[in-house]
């Protein structure tokens, strides 16, 4: 049998800037104050991997030592639904964290992003309240940021990135982002150096997708503004911080 990819202290030198850098955002955007317990989006990609590795890595050493549970949402078309799950049974049941199990309903012939993502948004948030998690932790980072913030802008004409936290009034529940200062390529590399670099997105419709668009367009303006990556980071997140203390 081989050896589970569970990715832990003692860091190499990018292990330790990504917890770094996922301590800054715990404690420059308040993620974990008064949170006993903590659910995890995971979808068995990189990054929601390195999010479970990196916050069971730093629970009771400088934050809370909070209880985990991991949320997996499966189904013919779910995001991450290349990944086995027993694959993450394995790497959970190390770690002693509960995995709790969902299936998606979608179809292929009613597929499409925005149906697909509140449903399974839906079964993370029922799934969490069920274990008393009203604290919920997504993968999303640095990218997944500023592609959102370009979509929101040229679609809709609204300047909106992904917020560090925020609360879901009609679940009751709050959404964190620990990883929101990192890039995406930082993770792609700690996971291809700890083992658990995976293809995991089989979806026939996301290839295409709006998202696609955005970071292909991100990668044109690069060539042009070689710090667009920061800077629309930097700008979203004093724009969210401060609609945020005008509430």
């Amino acid at each position: 049998m081989n050896k589970l990819p569970i990715a832990q202290p003692p860091w190499t030198g990018l292990g330790s800037r990504l917890e770094s850098m996922c301590r800054k955002a715990i404690f420059d955007f308040d993620l974990l104050k008064d949170v006993s317990r903590i659910a995890i989006a995971l979808s068995g990609g990189k990054d929601s991997l390195s999010l479970l590795f990196l916050l069971h890595a730093m629970k009771g050493k400088g934050l809370p030592d909070f209880e985990i549970h991991a949320i997996h949402v499966g189904g013919e078309f779910s995001c991450g639904s290349g990944v086995s799950e027993r694959f993450l049974d394995g790497i959970c049941s190390a770690l002693g964290v509960n995995l709790i199990k969902r299936l998606s309903t979608q179809k292929r012939e009613s597929l499409a992003c925005y149906s697909c993502s509140r449903e399974r948004r839906r079964l993370i948030f029922e799934a969490a309240r069920e274990v008393g998690a009203t604290t919920v932790a997504f993968g999303h980072h640095r990218d997944d940021s500023i592609q959102t913030l370009l979509m929101n802008l040229l679609h809709k004409a609204e300047f909106a990135a992904n917020l560090p936290k925020i609360f879901m009034e009609d679940y009751g529940v709050t959404i964190v982002r620990p990883l929101i200062y990192v890039s995406e390529a930082e993770l792609k590399t700690f996971a291809e150096q700890n083992g658990f670099a995976r293809i995991t997105c089989q979806c026939p419709v996301g290839q295409n997708s709006m998202r696609t668009q955005a970071r292909k367009l991100i990668e044109n303006m690069e060539t042009i503004f070689p710090n667009a990556r920061d800077n629309l980071s930097q700008a979203s997140l004093q724009y969210g911080s401060h609609k945020a203390m005008r509430k």
